[in-house]
């Protein structure tokens, strides 16, 4: 009987042994799969939020905070120099600083500008100074003025930093990080070997450039106010547009920066809420000027831009007291010399060195370029050509329309050939 018992009892373990051994088998399996299921859901949300950012872009940063700037320290965390010591400049600008600007503190900034001690240059809103990040990155710090009002100051920063957080193109300065201290409002960029486009132009003292570097030159800030206006998430109005705020790198490639009075508005908006003068006098368009008396669109930067062609094509700026009174405005010089088919003969005045062998080619893309201009800054925004179509023009993709005189808005056009008045009714809006 103790036999059988003991058999019966052996036999009911094995089977029991086996049960358990299924059952555990087949839970393992369950959380297995689990487990894969689980991680395959947690990568296609990742990829689907990827796929989102990328096609809508990144969230509005709001940095408009207390004191402390506790918005921005949890958007972007702060980098630590050994971070940025032990990644490549390479890796550092197309991972780290890809997806948003990182941010320093003022103690950081101290040390890569060796404690402001080499200023690049000084502007209405803020003293830019040269650093170099712990991995070698030259960078330019733009520390905003502490002496202006507070609403300003923060105004400007929160533009320049919510318009650049949203852009990513060759011809727009690339945004790399900023300060939101309690005493400090800084931003970070890349450095531009050939610093600003109006030094590089105006002082005699770098070479000449040719015609075709000078459409190039032209082209690429065309290009980023096509993207500004045109495809970019949100319509972006610069409202500076000027050879100052134009950044050359070691190639001369152009970028465009100072987005501090820079204004973003939906696609569907046709008309820019405007309620005082933006920009600065010489480049700003009519309705700008004059507030209120006609709507305000991206078509301002147009005429901006066709201000700025002119001082490409003569290398110098568009009013000049010291010259003779016919020669004092140059767009009037411009299109006077157009008028009698005479462009070449600015290019000559403007003190370009012009060899036999050169002159048609100079002499296409001075008539090139004049001719967009005039488009660009007459007087009624609708008949300025859009960025696109300026873009086509200056790259000779399309035929450039015959333009109409541009000026009557500033003097009569009967007295296009030269008179004491003109240059003092300019003077006005330029002062």
């Amino acid at each position: 009987m103790s036999n059988f018992d003991s058999g019966t009892g052996s036999q009911q373990f094995d089977d029991f042994t086996k049960q358990a051994s299924k059952t555990f088998n087949s839970f393992t399996a369950y959380a297995v799969v689990i487990s894969i299921v689980n991680l395959v859901a947690t990568v296609l949300v990742v990829y689907l939020i990827y796929r989102c950012c990328r096609k809508h872009g990144l969230p509005s940063i709001n940095v408009k905070t207390t004191t402390t700037g506790e918005a921005a320290t949890e958007l972007t965390p702060l980098l630590p120099d050994s971070m940025i010591r032990n990644t490549t400049i390479d890796n550092f600008l197309n991972e780290i600083a890809r997806e948003k600007p990182i941010r320093f503190t003022a103690q950081q900034l101290e040390g890569y500008t060796q404690r402001r001690s080499a200023e690049l240059g000084a502007g209405g809103f803020g003293t830019v100074y040269k650093g170099m990040l712990p991995n070698g990155l030259d960078i330019a710090v733009k520390v905003l003025h502490d002496h202006m009002d507070d609403e300003v100051t923060e105004q400007q920063f929160m533009a320049e930093v919510g318009t650049l957080w949203r852009t990513n193109h060759a011809n727009l300065i690339r945004l790399i990080g900023y300060c939101f201290d309690a005493d400090e409002r800084a931003l970070v960029y890349e450095l531009m070997a050939n610093r600003s486009l109006d030094k590089y132009l105006f002082d005699r003292r770098h070479r000449v450039v040719g015609p075709a570097a000078l459409l190039v030159i032209a082209g690429g800030v065309a290009r980023g106010l096509r993207y500004l206006h045109e495809e970019c998430q949100k319509k972006i109005i610069h409202y500076d547009v000027k050879a100052s705020n134009v950044l050359l790198d070691g190639n001369l490639t152009p970028k465009l920066t100072d987005f501090g009075i820079a204004q973003l508005l939906s696609r569907a908006d046709a008309q820019a809420s405007v309620h005082a003068m933006r920009g600065t006098f010489g480049y700003m368009a009519p309705e700008v000027i004059s507030v209120g008396k006609a709507p305000v669109t991206e078509r301002c930067d147009v005429y901006s831009f066709g201000m700025l062609l002119f001082e490409l094509i003569g290398r110098r700026k568009n009013m000049d007291n010291n010259a003779p009174e016919s020669h004092k405005f140059l767009p009037l010089l411009a299109w006077t010399m157009y008028e009698q088919g005479n462009l070449l003969e600015l290019v000559k005045e403007c003190h370009y060195p012009v060899a036999a062998s050169d002159e048609e080619q100079w002499k296409e893309a001075a008539e090139r370029m004049c001719k967009v201009a005039f488009l660009c800054v007459q007087e009624q925004p609708e008949e300025r050509p859009t960025m696109s179509t300026v873009v086509n023009m200056l790259e000779g993709h399309m035929e450039i329309p015959p333009p109409v005189y541009p000026f009557g808005w500033m003097y009569p056009q009967e007295a296009s050939a030269g008179s004491g008045s003109k240059s003092e009714v300019f003077i006005r809006i330029d002062t």
